[in-house]
């Protein structure tokens, strides 16, 4: 089968939003009798603290500085949580996002920003308040809807009270506000499947979708992608993935996974200094690496997949699932600059956790869901922000950063190099992870051409002496990025 993924993929740098944190709206009407907590609220108190989806498109100018141009949305359907995983209606925005004319109004906006936007599709279980659900639990057996969810006995049971009286129906980690779906009914599947058709044609582009692996049919998802595909070919359909996942991306299924191998690898090397191993993010062991253990992760990630694959991964640092990037770093700075280089130089879609370019740290769920801080700009760390623009801008402006060729030049020490290379464009990535400056004499292959490579990060022009760069210095936690001057 030959292997294709969206090309706006490949170019794309992506934004990672969780809606209720993001931006409230100051044109947003409130809707009557409905009070939100203050903006900025401490995330462990949970609750709604209104952020919608006028709001983003009123900070899109913000994001197109930044220089993004894809959006990743959390879910953003009707809910009775702020982070509306506990889906009740499917076809309708929640109110509490503007409804479905400000998803209207935001994919408008979007797409004349040139910036595509990815939804979030919870289909493995939906909540006490879905309408099949909820016939059930007002017909019980009576119920035609009674075989789109499995249920052990009766009377229905849809709060745990104690151990002797649990819940008596199929739910995501056996949670009671999240029964599971019966996926083998057939009305279960036409109806997600009309769903994940709705929204594309309704202009959405692409669906992020949630723990797939537990809707353990592979025949589904080979039709999901079709409906999707039929829709809007270029649409993109990437999972909720932590491990390595063959099976997935073959070209009948997804175009991607949330690239946590990627992550976990990059903290493992940039952080090692400060890396909080104890903590494990989906349940993954964060590992202190070396150079050369570092350069043997990325290598054998990269070799599971087809190239077309690997160029559309989700390269993500962190999420709404994981602690901050500098939470797990203990704060560590140069570790954060360090993995965000890393992600603009690599192939694959790099995507930003909203705030994380401002400075926003904190531990796992609910800590790394804060609000925004728009209205406590003192607070940002400017050269942070800077920083992320420039990077961004960097992988903008180099194709091959984004397309090109990957191949390790030298992986010892303190010192990861290797080389991204599309046609005329050659370009050399040296990253220093030590405190101190240091040199080298960097080996290349045949890939890249003798001649003067001119620093487009960093500094310096250093030529080839046979098929090595001499005396380059990169400054201690630092990178340089070289690119071969064109032959007059």
């Amino acid at each position: 089968m030959t292997i294709h993924t969206p090309d706006w993929v490949k170019n794309a740098v992506f934004y990672q939003i969780f809606p209720d944190r993001f931006a409230r709206s100051t044109n947003t009407k409130p809707l009557p009798g409905v009070t939100f907590k203050a903006w900025g609220t401490p995330p462990e108190e949970q609750g709604f603290q209104g952020g919608d989806l006028r709001g983003i498109v009123e900070k899109l100018g913000y994001l197109k500085e930044l220089g993004i141009t894809a959006l990743y949305l959390n879910p953003i359907f009707q809910s009775a949580s702020n982070h509306r995983y506990h889906t009740y209606d499917y076809m309708q925005i929640d109110p509490l996002l503007g409804g479905n004319e400000a998803f209207r109004y935001l994919l408008d906006a979007a797409h004349d920003h040139d910036v595509h936007v990815v939804i979030d599709g919870v289909f493995n279980h939906a909540s006490r308040g879905f309408w099949a659900f909820h016939h059930i639990l007002e017909e019980g057996g009576n119920s035609p809807y009674i075989d789109w969810f499995i249920v052990h006995n009766w009377p229905l049971r849809p709060y745990e009270h104690n151990d002797k009286n649990p819940h008596n129906y199929a739910a995501w980690w056996d949670m009671p506000p999240l029964p599971k779906f019966n996926i083998q009914n057939e009305g279960v599947r036409q109806y997600l499947l009309d769903v994940a058709r709705y929204w594309i044609e309704f202009g959405a582009d692409g669906w992020r979708l949630d723990v797939p692996e537990e809707i353990n049919d592979p025949e589904f998802w080979r039709k999901f992608r079709k409906v999707v595909k039929e829709v809007n070919p270029d649409a993109y359909i990437t999972g909720e993935i932590w491990r390595a996942a063959e099976a997935w991306l073959k070209g009948d299924m997804f175009d991607s996974v949330m690239n946590y191998i990627f992550s976990r690898a990059a903290l493992g090397f940039f952080g090692a200094e400060t890396l909080r191993t104890e903590y494990k993010p989906g349940g993954f062991p964060l590992k202190t690496l070396n150079s050369t253990e570092f350069a043997q992760s990325i290598d054998e990630m990269l070799a599971l997949y087809d190239w077309e694959i690997n160029l559309a991964q989700l390269n993500l640092m962190d999420s709404h699932d994981t602690a901050r990037t500098l939470w797990t770093v203990r704060e560590d700075e140069s570790a954060l600059r360090l993995c965000t280089l890393f992600q603009m130089t690599m192939p694959g879609a790099p995507c930003i956790y909203y705030g994380d370019e401002v400075g926003m740290t904190g531990e796992n769920d609910p800590y790394c869901r804060g609000a925004f801080p728009w209205h406590n700009k003192p607070s940002w760390n400017e050269d942070l922000l800077a920083f992320h623009k420039q990077t961004i801008a960097m992988r903008h402006a180099h194709a091959a950063l984004r397309t090109g060729s990957y191949e390790v030049l030298h992986a010892k020490g303190s010192i990861f190099a290797f080389n991204r290379v599309l046609g005329d464009e050659q370009m050399v990535i040296i990253f220093n992870v030590a405190k101190e400056k240091t040199s080298i004499d960097l080996p290349l292959n045949d890939a890249l051409k003798p001649g003067l490579y001119s620093a487009v990060w960093g500094e310096g022009t250093y030529t080839t002496q046979s098929q090595r760069l001499p005396n380059i210095t990169i400054g201690g936690r630092s990178a340089l990025v070289l690119k071969r001057a064109k032959e007059a």
